[in-house]
């Protein structure tokens, strides 16, 4: 596997898609970089010669990827936190923040169902 910015990329795929495999990078940033370097998009990762990774090295390394993003989202989301409007209270209490309905949905954001025991109605 080629080795760029920190990732194991797999050598079968195309380089377009392998360069995906780095976080913050998607699709249209694959052909970017891939542009910049100089190679062609339908050659394979086990294709390239050290030449190449090296200038596909140096086109990744101009964008904010991997680690220095994860930080600067998480920095984010605690900025919101912490000046306490609408999207830092729905991300401190783990709810859907743009809007959605949550009586029914959003599983994914509050995570499994807890059950609420009921109260027992009181005889006449």
């Amino acid at each position: 596997m080629a080795r760029i910015a920190g990732v194991d990329i797999p050598k079968q795929k195309r380089g377009v898609i392998s360069l995906t495999y780095i976080y913050g990078v998607g699709n249209s940033r694959a052909k970017e970089i891939l542009a910049k370097a100089g190679v062609d998009e339908d050659i394979k990762v086990s294709d390239w010669n050290d030449d190449q990774i090296g200038k596909i090295r140096e086109a990744v390394g101009e964008f904010t990827i991997e680690g220095e993003l994860r930080s600067e989202t998480q920095l984010n989301i605690k900025r919101l936190m912490d000046i306490g409007c609408q999207r830092g209270i729905r991300h401190r209490a783990g709810l859907p923040l743009r809007g959605q309905r949550t009586k029914n949905n959003s599983r994914t954001r509050k995570g499994k169902r807890k059950t609420v025991a009921n109260k027992k109605k009181a005889t006449k």
